[in-house]
């Protein structure tokens, strides 16, 4: 039965690579159960319900990700959203259940240009060099996220924005520990690389003594202060739907549709999912799953959500099709009822910062898609890359990206090698710059 619903052969996987790519991708986000609730309370939102929520969204993305579009994609609120709703509408004044009804409205507006086809359509209209160009740049970014995750890089002094860590700082040499692990065990072709090297630099880091002990273990979702009540169905149309909101809207729409365009693609690349011109088969399946997880997410009481970075943690370990996304969501709601024994994660970035490392250096490959010979591509990809990593934002790599390469090609006389939809793109991202709030 697996093997039909799943096609497992077909995709050259196996069920025991599902499930170890399904187990690492789960470990390797499973901080987003801390941080994005965490996140969002400075915006109001309740944080026992807005962990809940977050959890929500991650099980019924994940899989309608494995169930409708048999892919290895975990799917759960978006980090850089989130940190828009949190603090970048900070200034306007805008009430938690207000940013709610942004969320509601991006998510139904993603929903429409899935069905009439138009989002499909302006992916398959970015041109192959940016399409792996993203792919690389997300490889970066997570580089430097776990770089910053592990200590290793931190904030500069004066007129240095970075520099480097305190390497006298156990966790920070527990995390250089892990890499060097895993990146032993990748070399040496051992299976599961990734969540061993993890498992290994946690146990380590508890006999250290440098692991805060949970207050409980369990607790009863949908109770108490987990309760959804408050924020459930809280989402504010009417009083976003005014011409003073319209950069507030403009800017989550474009940054959730190209966090999701640039998150599919690079995830795609990693596995092996795009064909010879750099499309994604079906992208329209996990495109459709987004719309719908960001709706939800606006229905339970959360941040815009979608395909994870993450996942390319379990695409790693050899997870090809939904089978890995199934055991993701399982995993997630075996969460509901331990979430006060995952609260401590959020002081140990020095365990799921290793992986992070090392799927940005397995995302790195994707470089041999980019003529960097050509001014036209090569350009486009240093400005993609350097805004990704630099501004710890995919989407403004990606708008850049989307902006400068048609305008060089046509400089450079070459306008008939940019497609309708890219032009679209281009006017598209001048205005997220122009008119959105870009952070």
């Amino acid at each position: 039965m697996i093997e039909r619903w799943f096609e497992l052969t077909r995709h050259g996987t196996t069920a025991r690579r599902e499930v170890v790519g399904g187990v690492t991708t789960f470990v390797a986000m499973a901080y987003i159960v801390v941080l994005n609730p965490a996140i969002l309370a400075h915006a109001g939102f309740p944080r026992g319900p807005s962990t809940v929520a977050t959890i929500l969204v991650a099980v019924v993305g994940t899989l309608l990700m494995a169930l409708v579009a048999n892919r290895p994609f975990a799917v759960a609120p978006y980090m850089g959203e989130n940190a828009f709703l949190a603090f970048g509408l900070a200034a306007l004044g805008v009430t938690w259940q207000e940013r709610l009804g942004t969320v509601l409205i991006t998510g139904l507006a993603f929903a429409l240009l899935v069905a009439l086809r138009t989002g499909p359509w302006l992916v398959r209209s970015i041109a192959p060099g940016l399409k792996h160009s993203f792919a690389a740049g997300i490889g970066f970014f997570l580089l430097f996220v776990g770089l910053n995750e592990a200590g290793l890089v931190k904030h500069g002094a004066g007129p240095v924005p970075v520099a480097l860590g305190d390497l006298h700082d156990p966790r920070v040499l527990l995390a250089v520990g892990g890499f060097t692990l895993i990146a032993v065990l990748q070399t040496r072709g051992v299976p599961g690389a990734l969540l061993l090297g993890m498992v290994t630099t946690a146990a380590a880091g508890a006999a250290l003594g440098l692991a805060a002990l949970p207050d409980s273990v369990f607790a009863l979702p949908f109770a108490g202060n987990l309760s959804l009540d408050p924020i459930m169905g809280a989402a504010d149309l009417s009083g976003v739907l005014r011409w003073h909101y319209l950069p507030v809207l403009l800017t989550l729409f474009l940054v959730s549709f190209l966090d999701t365009v640039g998150t599919l693609v690079g995830l795609g690349a990693a596995g092996e999912m795009l064909d010879a011109e750099g499309d994604f088969p079906g992208i329209e399946r996990p495109m459709a799953v987004n719309a719908l997880s960001c709706i939800f997410a606006a229905l339970v009481g959360t941040s815009t959500s979608g395909a994870f970075l993450e996942s390319a943690a379990g695409i790693r370990e050899g997870a090809r099709t939904g089978l890995a996304a199934l055991v993701t969501a399982a995993l997630f709601c075996g969460t509901l009822f331990v979430v006060p024994l995952l609260e401590p994660l959020q002081e140990l970035g020095w365990i799921y910062a290793p992986p992070l490392i090392a799927v940005g250096v397995a995302m790195l490959p994707a470089l041999r898609g980019v003529k960097l010979d050509d001014p036209t591509e090569a350009i486009p990809f240093a400005v993609t890359v350097a805004m990704m990593a630099f501004t710890y934002n995919i989407a403004n790599g990606i708008t850049a990206g989307l902006v400068l390469h048609p305008l060089l090609k046509l400089a450079a006389g070459r306008r008939t090698e940019v497609t309708s939809g890219g032009w679209v793109l281009c006017a598209t991202c001048f205005l997220y710059y122009a008119f959105g709030l870009p952070h």
